[in-house]
């Protein structure tokens, strides 16, 4: 063989491993990714961030600074380093400005406290019911919008401008953005037995005017299909309104039921000619379709405010997968240092994901439920103890990351 020949043999060698370097760098993955690559499993995330604002375009401005929150956030993706996370609380921005922000300048840096620069490949945002304005009175106080909160308790969904309190949806796998079905517009009255809103002593809340264009979700409710290893697998995102805020009609516990409920009927037999999508697709998810359920659900299965029927019904669905429940040795800590109401909480203080103050308590609200036919392999809520590493990091939210593994072979 020639020396020609030999030199060129050897730059196609070190171009080739240059070439897979840089794959691995575009595609975020660390060590901990690498390795669920090379035995079949997949991580799956839930996160609510918290990175919102009051002002439209706030969010922008956030991430353009130097935001704590932001800084955080990000450490704690890359720690966990997700192959799917879904975002609550992310102020949606129709072109994605805001989504890029974050990704290139918050991810893709490596962050104090965090790992590795993390990239995800696609992405899935939508607009959202929150900070849309109705025209409606429908809070009953007599007057339409006004400003600050009565401006928010007459928009679709709670928000003082639209897209506040949004959703995003990351993924190292392809996103089949065509065929995501979304439930925006969804009518709560299209809901077999729907729990409308009553006065204590039984009157309707809202005139049936109102109650006949009132939407379900407070956000949306979304199906996207991502082509991961092993199959697709259905995303079923949503972020239900938190069961307070209201008075004795209790009509933010009554909507929180309700969107939970959504995903119960969309899981069960039956054709469901009222669940129709925005697109105008009606019916439920294919009963050979394997999914994930993702989101702030804002209820605990035993402790809080909410009605508790919704989440243990969907928790207890024969199509969801039994496991263990996600834990950290961090809520329990935070549970005896918090004290309030978590004195008087029945649930076990390592399933909370989130910290809410003393009147409040810590919660579990935050849910990765994947679908039987898939393997379990572990999970865990990112919540370490004050004196462990990358305790630092974890209050850029009053939520922490809940992630599961399972195998997708």
């Amino acid at each position: 063989m020639s020396r020609t020949w030999l030199f060129a043999l050897l730059a196609c060698a070190i171009v080739a491993l240059l070439a897979a370097c840089v794959r691995v760098n575009t595609h975020g993955q660390s060590p901990r990714a690498a390795d669920a690559g090379s035995t079949g499993t997949l991580r799956i995330a839930t996160y609510n961030t918290s990175l919102n604002s009051d002002e439209a375009g706030g969010l922008l401005e956030r991430l353009r600074g130097d935001d704590a929150g932001a800084r955080k956030v990000a450490a704690v993706l890359q720690q966990v380093r997700p192959d799917i996370v879904l975002l609550n609380e992310f102020d949606y921005v129709a072109d994605g400005s805001a989504a890029d922000l974050f990704q290139q300048r918050w991810l893709e840096r490596a962050q104090p406290g965090g790992g590795e620069a993390l990239h995800y490949p696609y992405r899935y945002l939508a607009p959202v019911n929150t900070g849309v304005q109705s025209g409606l009175d429908l809070d009953n106080n007599g007057t339409i919008g006004g400003d600050g909160r009565d401006r928010g308790n007459d928009a679709w969904g709670y928000g003082l401008h639209p897209g506040q309190y949004g959703m995003l949806l990351l993924s190292r796998y392809p996103i089949d953005a065509a065929t995501a079905r979304t439930f925006q517009l969804l009518k709560w009255e299209a809901m077999p037995d729907a729990r409308r809103p009553r006065h204590p002593d039984g009157r309707a809340f809202h005139p049936d005017s109102t109650w006949s264009q009132l939407r379900l979700s407070s956000k949306s409710h979304w199906d996207v299909q991502v082509r991961a290893p092993g199959g697709v697998i259905h995303v079923l995102a949503a972020h239900p309104t938190p069961p307070a805020f209201d008075g004795p009609e209790k009509r933010n516990v009554a909507r929180n039921h309700d969107e939970i409920r959504l995903w119960t009927e969309y899981l069960s037999p039956g054709t469901h000619e009222w669940l129709c999508d925005d697109a105008g697709l009606c019916g439920g998810l294919a009963p050979d379709a394997r999914f994930v359920i993702l989101g702030d659900l804002n209820n605990d299965p035993v402790d809080g405010a909410g009605d508790h029927t919704a989440i243990v019904e969907l928790l207890e669905h024969p199509r969801v997968l039994r496991m263990a429940t996600p834990k950290s040795e961090g809520a329990i800590e935070a549970a005896d240092a918090d004290g309030g109401a978590n004195a008087q909480h029945r649930g076990s203080a390592a399933h909370d994901t989130g910290s809410f103050g003393p009147r409040v308590g810590n919660l579990r609200l935050d849910y990765v439920l994947p679908s039987v036919g898939h393997a379990f392999v572990g999970n865990g809520v990112f919540w370490p103890r004050s004196d462990a590493a990358h305790a630092d990091i974890v209050d850029g939210t009053d939520h922490r990351l809940v992630w599961v593994d399972v195998r997708v072979d």
